[in-house]
């Protein structure tokens, strides 16, 4: 753009004057500083006192750029962008008021509309001949501002990618720790810093193994540096198995992790990168899931699959020192009767103690394991004899022999055990497991409360018992049963006043079998529940029909088994047997064992309350031969004491059992008991008896239990019974 366009102030205007002596050297100066201005790169503008242009060089037109009008003329400000005109103002303002050097970077607004970054510097144009102005030069900056931007942007988008890194690492639940190549630490994230009490600051520069410290948790030796070894072989390595970090404060912490080296942008390795993680829990709930495996939930000993374990490693160890390895089977007795009257706390309760006991009468050597529901397995490793095996059997026996008292209960519990050995009952732990569970149930069969060696008959014995369990299912659904009646007679009067209801199995193939063939078998099968409630239905359909009939009827008794009483649906039963036939309560009489009532008291006193209630009569059957507490038998509601027979046997020649049944003859009486002696098989018992004024008998000196229907002709010919005293 001309320097002299338009009739603004020209350049040569704006230069002052010189004196009269300096004219020659002002006309060779002017030229000269013409072209230094319109050669110049910076676009260089004078304004006057107004701020309107008065001059612009070449420079200033190229950054204003082609087709734009005239600066000259026009308001400088008008030169900038609408949005940085007021800033400049005011930094002009500051300049000529208060003589602050004028400075300013803002956009210059191109011809085209385009804007240019530049920068505006102002100075006071000098001396005293000039108009008053300001000389402005403006420099194109816009490359500087685009470099600027990049850089800006740049560094933003570093600067986020940073802080999403640092919160990601935060975030996430592992720990990380980075070092240098000479093993300091140089990052630590929030974790890192919990999980070793080490803050960042306070860690930075440090050793790694001041900070990192871990430890073998089984050996507590210093564990190997995972950084120093990754460093090493760059490559990722895991961190030893069984690791522990010790926090600051000394609290340990189980920990899981991998080390990794980084690289530089040369691809050399320059440190490391440690990540690690809180395994306690996980390592914990493995411990107690592995331990839950081979344990009982109930009551923490080993369960059958650790006790099959440890038998297979004795019994290879006993091969090798050519040792003997003895396996007791126990069973607790009648315990589902416990569980199913006072409920399953009480029963795990129980369950928890027998087992400590047991614990209490073993080495620790030696293995108590729970086989399931009430049966337990007890494992000496290594025995001299057998003798060492039953010695510890007769110990468990002694020891069961005294009360457990259970949340207010006292129950008296029994064992029955079996006892196998190897290698004589089996060269495997299978067989040796199957045998003593045999010994076991040839242990119950005898009576419970017992031990019994194996012996290879017994297996014998175990397809036996099989096969009557079946066959009583089978008689169950066939009506293979039937009742037999034995009288009760009034040892002074002859007069039959009651009978006792006997079971009785036709059986297809072995023919009528008596109770002590199935009855046990039908205990421990859970069958006695059903057939005993068969005879207590049968027995009152009986007697009404009897009664229907005209016949006189007297109280028939019948027995209930241990399983029987202690069932959940008990009393409910005999009231609905009663209501379903129609007898009269008194006519029903129920007999129970000492052991029965005596294995929760205080729940027997209840259940004996209720049945008396209903009007039923109470005895208790075989006294003498079970536990008793005289405190309980005066406070149950019996009705009548049955002497064992096997106390009457010998009741004429034995001096001792004369004395026991004459005390427990003159107890029952004081306790205004009937007193029934079972067994009376002799003259000489029967006079012993009437001496001692017994008050009933029942035995094969007065007659054999009876079939229904010989007992039916026995009622029709009138209830006395001849007796030698009475002819």
């Amino acid at each position: 753009m001309p320097a002299s366009r338009g009739d603004a102030m020209t350049m040569q205007s704006a230069i002052p004057p010189a004196g009269e002596d300096g004219a020659d050297s002002r006309e060779d100066a002017e030229p000269y500083f013409q072209a230094l201005v319109e050669t110049s790169p910076l676009g260089i503008f004078a304004i006057d006192a107004q701020g309107i242009c008065v001059y612009a060089n070449p420079s200033c037109c190229r950054i204003a750029g082609p087709g734009g009008e005239p600066l000259e003329g026009c308001d400088w400000h008008h030169f900038l962008c609408p949005e940085d005109r007021l800033q400049a103002s005011a930094a002009w303002t500051a300049t000529t008021q208060q003589g602050i050097p004028f400075r300013l970077e803002a956009r210059w607004l191109c011809a085209d509309g385009s804007l240019s970054w530049v920068r505006l510097n102002a100075a006071v144009l000098p001396g005293a001949n000039c108009r008053p102005g300001h000389v402005l030069t403006v420099e194109d900056i816009s490359d500087r501002k685009a470099a600027d931007e990049v850089l800006r942007l740049a560094e933003e988008a570093l600067f986020a990618e940073k802080e999403r890194a640092q919160v990601t690492l935060n975030s996430i639940g592992d720990a990380v720790l980075t070092t240098d190549m000479p093993g300091k630490v140089t990052y630590m994230n929030l974790v890192a810093e919990k999980m070793t009490g080490w803050s960042r600051a306070e860690a930075l520069g440090r050793p790694l193994a001041e900070v990192f410290h871990i430890v073998n948790g089984l050996t507590r030796e210093v564990a190997a540096d995972p950084a120093r070894r990754a460093m090493a072989e760059d490559r990722t390595v895991e961190l030893a198995t069984d690791c522990v970090l010790v926090h600051r404060d000394g609290s340990e912490s189980s920990i899981e992790d991998s080390a990794a080296p980084i690289h530089n942008r040369d691809g050399r390795v320059s440190g490391a990168v440690i990540v690690f993680h809180d395994v306690s829990e996980s390592r914990a709930m493995a411990a107690r899931m592995s331990h839950l495996a081979h344990h009982d939930f109930l009551t923490g000993l080993p369960n059958r699959a650790l006790l099959t374990e440890r038998l297979s490693q004795a019994i290879g160890l006993a091969r090798r020192r050519h040792k003997q390895v003895a396996l007791l089977f126990l069973d607790v007795d009648y315990f589902k009767h416990i569980n199913d009257s006072l409920g399953h706390r009480i029963g795990d309760l129980l369950l928890q103690a027998l087992a400590e006991r047991l614990i209490a009468c073993v080495r620790t050597t030696d293995t108590v394991c729970r086989q399931g529901g009430d049966e337990f397995v007890i494992l000496l490793s290594e025995v001299e004899h057998i003798d060492d095996a039953t010695r510890v059997a007769e110990k468990l026996l002694q020891v069961f022999s005294l009360p457990q008292l259970i949340d207010g209960h006292e129950l008296h519990v029994t064992l029955s055990i079996g006892i196998s050995v190897y290698p004589d009952d089996g060269d495997n732990a299978e067989a040796v497991m199957q045998n003593a569970d045999t010994a076991m149930y040839h242990a119950k069969a005898r009576g419970r409360n017992n031990c019994q060696l194996f012996r290879p008959e017994m297996n014998t014995r175990a397809v036996q018992r099989q096969f009557i369990e079946s066959g009583l299912r089978r008689a169950l659904k066939q009506g293979e049963f039937l009742l037999y009646y034995q009288p009760k007679i009034d040892l002074h009067s002859g007069t039959m006043t009651g009978a006792e209801a006997l079971i009785r199995w036709q059986d297809p193939q072995l023919g009528l079998m008596q109770p002590a063939q199935f009855v046990p078998i039908a205990e421990e099968s859970g069958l006695i529940v059903p057939i005993g409630r068969w005879v207590m239905r049968e027995a009152c359909r009986q007697l009404k029909a009897w009664q229907d009939a005209g016949l006189l009827a007297v109280p028939v008794s019948v027995n209930i088994s241990a399983v029987e009483f202690r069932h959940k649906s008990f009393l409910e039963g005999v009231a609905l047997i009663l209501s379903e036939t129609g007898l009269s309560p008194e006519l029903l009489e129920l007999e129970l064992t000492e052991s029965i009532l005596m294995q929760d008291a205080e729940a027997s006193a209840l259940v004996l309350t209720a049945l008396k209630r209903m009007g039923m009569q109470l005895a208790i059957d075989d006294f003498g031969t079970g536990y008793s507490s005289l405190s309980y038998l005066k406070r149950f509601p019996i009705d009548t004491l049955k002497i064992d027979q096997s106390f009457v046997h010998d009741v004429a020649t034995d001096a001792d059992d004369a004395t026991i049944v004459s005390a427990m003859i003159g107890m029952g009486r004081s306790l205004k008991q009937r007193v029934v002696a079972e067994g009376v098989e002799t003259l000489e018992q029967l006079a012993f008896l009437r001496a001692h004024q017994c008050h009933d008998g029942q035995g094969f000196q007065f007659s054999q239990p009876l079939c229904a229907e010989d007992f039916r002709r026995l009622l029709g010919s009138g209830t006395r019974v001849t007796t030698p005293h009475s002819q």
